[in-house]
């Protein structure tokens, strides 16, 4: 049984300012904001929330399905998708648009600028969520329409899935994030987006927390914190080795929370898997640049965490 990933298929284009935005924006003229940031380096990145979720889904042994929509310039990254061994089943190609690109400039405190132009990506209604073969799902930023009709479509089926908004979160209003809620079984969404889903629902962590099976929230070095209907679980940190790239690294995480769920694993394991592969991406420049076998990543989790992934 498969674990379907609705979200964007993306190229990233990288690149690294060598000093701090705060430095060169100044609050009382952001009303007039005109600034221009050298960047030495630039790479080019296969990216996306689906293609990310899943290549790391799949590291872990997971059976990943991403499901998105790209265009006419897709041919580098199929390659590389037939090279990482990433199912192609439920991608669209639709060569009157390009391919998503997301062009992030990232300065020495980690912060980041990002446009994204969505191509394809806005065309994601198109898919349909399949009644049958999924186990589990996911609903990650996307087309506006994509979104609404995959969670609407993820509900009719009874596949559960997790909300995970991303930077799509602005497309919605209140009332809309609340219907996602009340049909997801989990919702997962970073500190900011948190705060944002609170002012939008006029909810609680705690309240969406009874809503789902889990709401999940990401701390970055802070670790991230599990709220479900009978308990919060505190997740900590995995320690990185280096922090090269943060690019990627909410992605990765919720690669090790589909792959905890899929295998039935608790609450607190299925967070340190996460955790553990936020900071194993995190070590990497790039969102899919890292990699493990599903061996090596038991070992290290093992020493993290004091015991063994079963």
């Amino acid at each position: 049984m498969s674990v379907l990933i609705c979200g964007s298929m993306a190229y990233d284009t990288i690149m690294v300012f060598p000093g701090y935005f705060k430095n060169e924006i100044l609050p009382d003229k952001v009303h007039v904001l005109n600034v221009a940031f050298l960047v030495p380096q630039l790479r080019r990145e296969f990216g996306g929330c689906a293609g990310n979720i899943a290549y790391n889904l799949h590291l872990l042994g997971g059976d990943a399905l991403p499901m998105g929509t790209v265009g006419k310039d897709f041919d580098a990254y199929q390659a590389w998708m037939d090279a990482t061994g990433v199912r192609q089943d439920k991608i669209l190609r639709l060569d009157d648009h390009y391919t998503a690109q997301a062009y992030i400039t990232t300065d020495l405190d980690d912060n980041q600028i990002t446009a994204f132009h969505p191509g394809a990506m806005s065309e994601a209604h198109r898919q349909t969520v399949p009644a049958k073969g999924i186990t589990l799902g996911t609903v990650s930023p996307d087309g506006r329409d994509g979104m609404l009709q995959h969670a609407e479509q993820f509900a009719a089926a009874g596949i559960p899935f997790i909300f995970d908004p991303g930077q799509g979160l602005p497309m919605f209003n209140g009332d809309e994030l609340r219907a996602f809620i009340d049909k997801a079984t989990y919702v997962a969404v970073n500190d900011y987006e948190a705060e944002v889903m609170v002012n939008r629902t006029g909810l609680t962590l705690k309240q969406i927390g009874e809503r789902v099976e889990a709401l999940i929230v990401t701390r970055g070095g802070k670790g991230s914190e599990i709220y479900t209907q009978s308990k919060l679980f505190e997740i900590p940190c995995a320690k990185a080795e280096s922090l090269a790239d943060p690019t990627g690294c909410g992605d990765a995480y919720r690669g090790g929370l589909l792959y905890g769920l899929s295998k039935g694993m608790d609450w607190e394991t299925t967070g340190r898997i996460a955790s553990l592969m936020g900071a194993i991406k995190i070590e990497r420049v790039g969102p899919q640049n890292h990699k493990f076998t599903p061996a090596s990543f038991a070992e290290r989790f093992k020493k993290e965490f004091r015991y063994d992934l079963a």
